[in-house]
C-alpha cells in the first residue's frame, strides 16, 4: 500500500490546529526574529504563505502586528511585519504558556492517521532483502528462517544467547531491512501542549520533499525519513518511557519509543537496566498486546498513540531469569542466537584478519583453537576474533614490526580476553 504524503494546508482550518495557537506561535516568532516578511514567517513556521497571510490579517485586526514597509527586489518585494506595543504583550503572555517556536505543530488526529497510513506492518520484507541485510554476519543457516517471520509480524522479539555472538548486530540488520520512507512530524499538539517529536539524532531525512516540484503541495511540518531505528541499553529507566516536560521552556520532548514509531525500537542488554526487567515488561503489557500506548500530560490529560513499531529485546540472561511466564508471553518471538561452530569461528577470524591486513596462517590458527577451545575448554564467541586481531595489530605496531600471526601473539590476545 502506497504511503500518502501529507498535503500542505491552504487555510488555517486545514492545519487542524486552533487559530489562537497559530497566532500565538506567529507572535512569538516575530518577538524572537523581529520584522519578517510573510514568506520568511512561512519558512520559520513551515506553513504555506497563504496560511501565514490569513493569520497576519487576524493579528492586524487585533492591532498586535503592524507593517514595516517593503523588503526585497523590485518584482519580489514583500511587506515586512513586526509586533506592535500590544503585540509584544500578547507574545509575552503566549511565552508564559510555552516558549516553543519553530515549525507549527500537527494535530494528534492527523499524526495518528499518518501513523496508520504508513504502518510498519504494511511493509513486507522478503527473504532476499533480509539475507542481504544479514550478509555481513556469519550466522547459522536457520537464522534467516527464524528472523523472517518475526520481522514481518512487526510484533515483539526476544533475541537471547551468550554475549558477543551478534544479537545487537542482528537487531541493527533487521532495522536496515526496512526500506520505506515515512513522514515524521516536527511536533504535535495535544490538549494545547506542544510535544517535540522529530529528532535529528534519530531520524534520517530524505530531502526529496524539498524539490521545487513538491514544495507547493507537501506539508513541510513533516519530514520524510527512513523508518527510525532507536537503540537503548542499560541506561533505560521507566521514566524514559514517559513524556519529558521542561518546566523552563514549557513544552514536551517525546520519549524514545514514541520517536521510534513506524520503525524499530531495541532494548539492548535487557535485564542490565537499573529498572527490574519484569517492571519494564509490565509497563509495556498494553502496548505489546493491544498495539497502542497511553501517555499523560502534566495537566492530567491522557491520550493514546498507536504502538506501531517492531520492538526487539536483546539479552544474554536466560529468559526464565528475566521475568515470569506471563510477562515473557508478551514477547511473541523468542530467538536463540547460538555460539558459532568451529567452522563459523574460523570464517569470522579469517574475515577479521583480512580486514586488518593480518596474514592468516591456517596451521597456527588450528593449533591456537585446539589449545583454547577444543573439547569444551572454552566457548567460542563471535566477538573473540576481532578482539584478538586488534591485540595482535596493536602489539606489532608498538614494536614497529610487520603484522604476523604466531602462537605467542594469539595467546597474548586470548589472555587479554579473559580475567584470571
Amino acid at each position: 500500500m502506497a504511503i500518502t504524503e501529507p498535503a500542505a494546508p491552504t487555510t488555517v482550518l486545514e492545519t487542524g490546529i486552533k487559530r489562537d495557537s497559530l497566532m500565538q506561535l506567529l507572535a512569538k516568532t516575530l518577538l524572537v526574529h523581529g520584522a519578517l516578511a510573510p514568506s520568511q514567517i512561512a519558512t520559520e513556521m513551515r506553513l504555506a504563505p497563504g496560511v501565514v497571510v490569513e493569520l497576519l490579517k487576524e493579528l492586524q485586526k487585533l492591532q498586535y502586528v503592524e507593517s514595516r514597509g517593503l523588503e526585497g527586489h523590485e518584482m519580489r518585494s514583500e511587506v515586512r511585519f513586526s509586533l506592535g506595543g500590544a503585540g509584544v504583550h500578547y507574545a509575552n503572555r503566549a511565552n508564559v504558556h510555552s516558549q516553543y517556536i519553530g515549525s507549527a505543530p500537527v494535530s494528534l488526529e492527523d499524526w495518528v492517521s499518518q501513523i496508520r497510513n504508513q504502518s510498519i506492518a504494511n511493509e513486507r520484507i522478503s527473504r532476499e532483502v533480509l539475507q542481504d541485510a544479514l550478509s555481513h554476519l556469519i550466522l547459522p543457516e536457520n537464522i534467516v528462517s527464524l528472523v523472517g517471520p518475526a520481522i514481518n509480524s512487526t510484533r515483539s522479539v526476544l533475541l537471547y544467547g551468550e554475549p558477543g555472538n551478534g544479537k545487537t548486530s542482528i537487531a541493527e540488520a533487521m532495522g536496515k531491512a526496512f526500506r520505506d520512507l515515512i513522514y515524521i512530524p516536527h511536533c504535535v499538539e495535544v490538549g494545547g501542549q506542544i510535544i517535540n517529536v522529530f529528532d535529528p539524532t534519530l531520524h534520517t531525512p530524505e530531502e526529496e520533499d524539498y524539490q521545487p516540484k513538491s514544495r507547493q503541495t507537501f506539508d513541510r511540518r513533516w519530514r520524510r525519513c527512513r523508518r527510525p531505528f532507536a537503540l537503548t541499553g542499560g541506561e533505560l529507566t521507566l521514566e524514559m518511557l514517559d513524556l519529558s516536560y521542561n518546566p523552563d521552556s514549557r513544552y514536551y520532548e517525546a520519549p524514545i519509543h514514541l520517536k521510534a514509531i513506524g520503525g524499530v525500537f531495541v532494548v539492548d542488554d535487557f535485564g542490565r537496566q537499573r529498572t527490574n526487567p519484569q517492571a519494564v515488561l509490565n509497563r509495556w503489557i498494553v502496548p505489546l498486546e493491544r498495539r497502542y500506548d497511553f501517555l499523560t500530560l502534566h495537566t492530567g490529560k491522557k491520550f493514546a498513540v498507536p504502538f506501531d513499531q517492531l520492538a526487539i529485546f536483546s539479552t544474554n540472561i536466560p529468559p526464565d531469569e528475566l521475568a515470569d511466564a506471563g510477562a515473557l508471553r508478551r514477547l511473541h518471538y523468542k530467538i536463540n542466537v547460538p555460539t558459532p561452530s568451529a567452522d563459523d569461528y574460523r570464517v569470522i577470524f579469517e574475515g577479521a584478519a583480512k580486514k586488518a591486513g593480518l596474514p592468516f596462517d591456517s596451521d597456527v590458527f588450528e593449533a591456537f583453537f585446539d589449545r583454547h577451545y577444543a573439547n569444551g575448554k572454552a566457548t567460542p564467541a563471535g566477538h573473540h576474533p576481532k578482539y584478538i586481531v586488534d591485540f595482535i595489530t596493536s602489539v606489532c605496531r608498538f614494536k614497529s614490526e610487520e603484522l604476523r600471526m604466531d602462537a605467542d601473539l594469539l595467546d597474548g590476545g586470548w589472555n587479554n580476553l579473559t580475567v584470571n
